[in-house]
């Protein structure tokens, strides 16, 4: 266990790589309840929506999800988040990092100007992710509701496990497939939740997981980690999620943001394949074979799924092309490393 955004976590149960080739190959189940949840109600919360957010949520409709980001005045992310559609044009719930959970009210209060309802739902929400190729054939044993056709990035409401009023949504940051799901945590529930999970999954090999293997997964697909590859001086084009960057509407810091995309920018965020032996981390700088300094590594792990040391990192856009070779300094040593293509792992269907 670890403490982490104010919440005490498992790091890991069985180990990093027992989990992860759980997630990857059978089903495992994480508690992400830290998490954050705010409700926005009434007639301008998809406005407020709008104005705050990088991505087009005016394509949402009932039962629909995006990936977005909140951009800030001087060109750097206030957070990244899942935008829920709840009701089209009256209510969408936000799933906001934890460790900025603060900091995400404050900023949608300070654009709230037209009054929009916003309740801040985290402390009594709860957030399982059962993830993993076996994942919804082993949930679609406690609900009615079909789990099996539901299409990534949608989601349903009815009753799971017994429980009423539970949200199940295809999503996750694993990229092995999978559901979460969101429920009101009353006296108890939780447990009664995740031992059902449990259960159901036991025949696939169900494993409980923590925050260690979700960070091998997701960096394996290339997957940003908020206060690692996002933060307030990265902003959404250098870190390649000009996808979710949509500037057919107005937003925070669309100008500048939209004068990135059609001039470009000095760096960018890049994948990359340790070529010599050594453990890309957090903060280590990166340099030409000349030792000149590029840029600095944001997240890097030994990949449990391809046996070899990976990373992500800014580096100045003219190193940023695929096959390009960098050089991590390790412990006063310039390690060799190429730039690869993201995703790092391909999913087998």
């Amino acid at each position: 266990m670890a403490e982490f955004a104010g919440y005490n976590m498992p790091i890991s149960y069985t180990g990093i790589n027992d989990e992860h080739a759980a997630v990857r190959n059978n089903v495992g189940i994480f508690d992400v309840s830290h998490m954050g949840e705010f409700i926005l109600k009434g007639e301008g919360a998809l406005d407020l929506i709008q104005r705050t957010t990088s991505n087009d949520a005016s394509k949402l409709t009932d039962g629909k999800a995006q990936y977005s980001c909140f951009p800030n005045e001087q060109g750097g992310i206030v957070d990244d988040l899942l935008v829920y559609c709840l009701e089209q044009n009256k209510s969408y719930m936000l799933v906001v990092n934890a460790s900025n959970m603060e900091k995400d009210w404050n900023w949608l209060q300070q654009h709230n100007t037209a009054g929009v309802e916003m309740h801040n739902i985290s402390d009594k929400t709860g957030l399982l992710a059962v993830q993993g190729p076996l994942a919804v054939k082993a949930m679609q044993k406690l609900t009615d509701m079909d789990l099996v056709n539901l299409k990534y990035y949608t989601f349903v409401k009815g009753t799971f496990a017994g429980i009423d009023n539970v949200l199940v949504s295809a999503t996750g940051y694993t990229g092995s497939g999978g559901v979460e799901i969101y429920y009101e945590e009353k006296e108890g529930e939780g447990q009664r939740l995740w031992d059902a999970i449990m259960e159901a999954g036991a025949e696939f090999g169900i494993k409980p997981c923590g925050l260690g293997c979700r960070d091998t997964l997701r960096l394996e697909m290339g997957f940003c980690l908020y206060g690692n590859d996002l933060d307030d001086q990265t902003s959404p084009i250098e870190a390649g999620l000009g996808w979710i960057t949509k500037f057919t509407k107005d937003f925070t810091n669309r100008a500048a943001l939209e004068a990135q995309k059609n001039n470009g920018v000095s760096r960018k965020l890049v994948g990359f394949e340790m070529i010599d032996k050594g453990i890309p981390r957090h903060h280590y700088v990166i340099k030409t074979a000349d030792g000149e300094t590029i840029g600095q590594v944001s997240s890097g792990t030994q990949s449990p799924s391809l046996s070899k040391a990976i990373g992500m990192g800014y580096v100045k856009t003219e190193h940023a092309s695929i096959g390009s070779e960098i050089y991590v300094e390790v412990r006063e040593k310039l390690l060799k490393a190429i730039v690869v293509k993201l995703p790092f792992y391909q999913a087998h269907e």
